[in-house]
């Protein structure tokens, strides 16, 4: 791929809807998730959408912009990469919108009450090495940061903690292709690169919560603990 990560526009690619993922109580009745996955395979021709896990990761990187992005203006990038919209006269684009919506949602539920979160991860074998695993999920959250590049390319690039957050989530990008990025690249060296899946979504959720933090910050008074992972539930 070329170009910066950072304001990467990641291709669409198609998964079989193996999910990997395990949902947590409160978030489980809502998944929306093989119904979605098996509209955005419908999608008309010449358009070409998201995958699911890019999907879910783009949602994630729209929802961290430090002002709200209005959904007129993402919903077109979920149904193609150009940003082309899905034609008014295709029957299912008002469920498939409303689908992506509910998922959204959710993600935001769980960014302003800075909750654990299960990322949307698909076609995954027990053989998947878990950088590899979680690659698709954060190309999306690249490809909204490209779209709308005030979260990773305004001033928000100053506060003391964003490259720790982006780090988590950027470790499991290709370091080629961080250009110009010294300072997260260093911040990435620092970092013990995740030897299970479980460690792997770990940081997917610690990376957000903690871009949270600096992009949507909380009101004095409502803090939480500087430990960014409100962990899964146990079962």
């Amino acid at each position: 791929m070329g170009g910066s990560a950072l304001g990467y526009r990641a291709p669409a690619r198609r998964h079989d809807n193996s999910a990997v993922n395990t949902k947590t109580p409160a978030f489980a009745a809502a998944d929306p998730s093989a119904e979605l996955d098996d509209l955005l395979a419908q999608v008309p021709h010449p358009l070409v959408p998201l995958d699911l896990s890019s999907l879910d990761g783009f949602l994630m990187g729209v929802l961290l912009q430090p002002q709200p992005v209005a959904p007129q203006r993402w919903l077109p990038w979920v149904s193609d990469e150009e940003g082309r919209g899905l034609p008014a006269h295709w029957a299912h684009a008002q469920r498939l919108q409303g689908l992506v919506l509910q998922r959204y949602a959710v993600l935001n539920q769980a960014i302003e009450q800075r909750q654990w979160f299960d990322p949307w991860l698909f076609d995954v074998s027990p053989e998947t090495p878990p950088q590899q695993a979680v690659e698709p999920w954060v190309l999306g959250f690249a490809t909204a940061c490209g779209i709308f590049p005030d979260l990773t390319e305004g001033k928000l690039q100053d506060h003391p903690e964003f490259d720790e957050a982006l780090a988590q989530l950027y470790q499991h990008l290709d370091p080629q292709d961080l250009e110009d990025a010294d300072k997260l690249i260093a911040a990435i060296e620092t970092l013990e690169p995740p030897q299970t899946m479980e460690e792997a979504v770990e940081s997917l959720v610690r990376g957000c919560l903690l871009l949270a933090d600096v992009s949507r910050p909380r009101r004095q008074g409502a803090g939480r603990p500087r430990s960014p992972v409100n962990r899964r539930p146990k079962n």
